[in-house]
């Protein structure tokens, strides 16, 4: 449509810099500098008003017009359609879409045997007639079983995993948990299904070293149906197929069992028409080749000679490999390859999609590097915290409170989680407990909460300083408890929008106790060695214990040769008294800390 030789173009009350480009068909680069030219400065996620983007837009070549606000039904859409390559298969018509083959991540505990299923698999399944077998591993392959397509990612673990859904990737459509008969459901085992839950993907157990003769297939059984993963004999859901990767059995049961699940989900289909997008899986700098980069094809069709973008690298596709190391010219949906010829080193877990031309390869690059400056802000406003819940529920914004929860025994964990389960009160968002195991909270605890949008409530539990800075860096909320009924009372305030400021403590140093004295009318006094950070006599402290939180609670006296301090830096020792605590020993850690308000 146009007006006067003009293009018509409909703008919102408030459009950022990146969104005006899209409307124009130009570059955000070009917009800035109009903008610039224009008295103002600003970035590729500035907000302007109706009146300066129009005056942009004229200069364009377009005539702005006030637009209608859009449903709020639509965002929901959009955002239900996750990564790029997923709405690309949305925006695609019924017709166009074909079954591909199914994705599979192996999960499960370390020593259960998963390298010694992938291994099986491959060898079994990978066709004996080609040369030399398997010249080139690329950290996924494709087998056949009976005429159809599997392909399987050799990925390190469920941290690895989740590591790629952190950074919004999705790669996966099945998952298969393995456990060991002899062995049983183990905390591994508990964290990949958590992981996998998390991502939304069905879940089929491998039942392994069923050939050992202390397996008890049954006992295993009862320990899945414990963690909701119910056999489908019990008249559950989950297919638990018995296999033996030393022995080669039940291997063609395990594929059947994969198509089979494959048949049943709408969402494994592709367009292999399109252009091809998808995600990188690996990536590497090689001497004598350059960039090395692994590439699941996801939609569409990559051609050698195609133009990409992965995340903040670019390039023209000079040789495609298969996952045996043979050139090939193309690579259909679900497809591993290795390819040459990015200027740059992608990072796992970024999106690629084929552009038109190098031009505008290197343009959306650009763009993303202005837009990167700004990432870790709107990064930190990601992961919602637990008073903020309310808020986003009346908006419409959020059906479900995500939890992770660590306790320091089973005995305070069965009551807290019963107790959280009962609050849902029908008419507010329902409770979605992700995670709940004992131990200290780690990284691994951090890196879920970042995939899954959720907060993590720790009981009598300390968080080790890397899962503090990972958590501060994507803007994680943890929310740490030494009473149950607090705990609970904090998650019904939240659900009812009730919830006042949040304090959280923020840890200021760790010092080891070298030895203990006991002084008389005094009580015992810890002989310190103060390992990082300082130690504040106005401070509070845990006496951590072989990791396990023995005692909380203040410093009672902070003295440094005889004298009493104020604070004692790194690397100095100091004679520290905790009030009401006497059964301090040497080897414990004393972790200092300060309760502050969360902004």
């Amino acid at each position: 449509m146009s007006d006067n030789g003009h293009k018509v173009l409909e703008l919102p009350g408030v459009i950022t810099v990146r969104q005006l480009a899209t409307l124009t068909k130009s570059s955000p680069i070009d917009i800035i500098k109009q903008l610039m030219s224009n008295g103002v400065m600003a970035n590729i996620n500035q907000q302007l008003d109706f009146e300066t983007a129009a005056l942009i837009a004229s200069e364009l070549g377009y005539e702005a017009r006030p637009e209608t606000p859009p449903e709020p039904a639509v965002k929901e859409e959009t955002e239900e359609a996750g990564p790029e390559w997923r709405q690309m298969i949305a925006a695609e018509k019924a017709e166009n879409l074909q079954p591909r083959p199914p994705v599979v991540t192996i999960l499960g505990h370390v020593d259960h045997g998963k390298t010694s299923l992938l291994d099986v698999i491959r060898k079994t399944n990978v066709a004996a007639q080609e040369a030399g077998g398997i010249t080139q591993h690329i950290g996924a392959y494709q087998v056949e079983h009976n005429g159809r397509k599997i392909t399987f990612l050799d990925t390190p673990g469920h941290e690895a995993f989740t590591a790629m859904r952190a950074r919004g990737a999705q790669v996966t459509d099945i998952a298969i948990l393995v456990v060991a008969a002899d062995d049983g459901v183990m905390p591994q085992t508990r964290e990949a299904a958590a992981h996998a839950r998390a991502a939304r993907v069905p879940i089929l157990v491998a039942l392994n070293k069923i050939d050992k003769p202390n397996a008890n297939p049954e006992r295993v059984k009862q320990q899945l149906a414990e963690i909701d993963l119910t056999p489908d004999e019990w008249g559950g859901k989950t297919m638990v197929v018995p296999v033996s990767a030393k022995q080669k059995l039940g291997i063609d049961d395990l594929l059947e069992a994969i198509l089979l699940i494959a048949d049943e989900m709408t969402s494994i289909k592709a367009n292999p028409a399109a252009p091809a997008s998808g995600t990188v899986l690996e990536a590497e700098l090689d001497k004598a080749r350059g960039v090395v980069a692994t590439l699941l094809v996801q939609n569409g069709t990559l051609h050698s000679g195609d133009v990409l973008v992965a995340g903040l690298a670019h390039g023209k596709i000079r040789a495609m490999f298969n996952d045996r190391g043979k050139p090939i010219r193309e690579a259909g949906p679900s497809t591993p390859v290795s390819v040459l010829g990015l200027a740059d080193v992608p990072v796992p877990g970024d999106l690629f999609r084929v552009v038109g031309s190098e031009r505008e390869a290197r343009l959306i690059v650009a763009e993303r590097k202005l837009a990167q400056k700004e990432a870790k802000s709107e990064q930190a406003g990601k992961a919602p915290s637990l008073d903020q819940i309310f808020a986003k529920f009346k908006s419409g914004e959020t059906k479900e409170l995500v939890l992770i929860i660590k306790a320091d025994a089973q005995g305070s964990l069965e009551p807290i989680v019963n107790s959280l389960k009962k609050l849902e009160t029908g008419d507010g968002p329902t409770i979605n407990i992700l995670y709940a195991e004992t131990g200290n909270i780690t990284e691994n605890d951090v890196m879920l909460a970042t995939a899954s949008h959720a907060i993590i409530i720790g009981f009598s539990v300390s968080a080790d300083a890397a899962a503090q800075r990972l958590a501060e860096a994507n803007g994680i909320s943890i929310r740490q408890y030494d009473v149950i009924y607090r705990l609970i009372e904090d998650v019904e305030k939240a659900l009812k929008g009730l919830l006042g400021p949040e304090f959280k403590p923020v840890v200021i140093g760790h010092a080891e106790v070298r030895a203990v004295f006991k002084i008389p009318k005094v009580g015992h006094v810890a002989g310190c060695l103060v390992r990082d950070g300082e130690v504040r006599r106005n401070a509070k402290v845990r006496v951590l214990r072989q990791n396990k939180v023995e005692f909380e609670g203040e410093v009672g006296s902070l003295k440094r040769e005889k004298e009493d301090v104020r604070e004692v830096a790194k690397g100095m020792e100091c004679g520290v008294g905790i009030k009401d605590f006497d059964d301090v020993r040497v080897g414990d850690i004393l972790e200092f800390f300060v309760i502050q308000q969360v902004n």
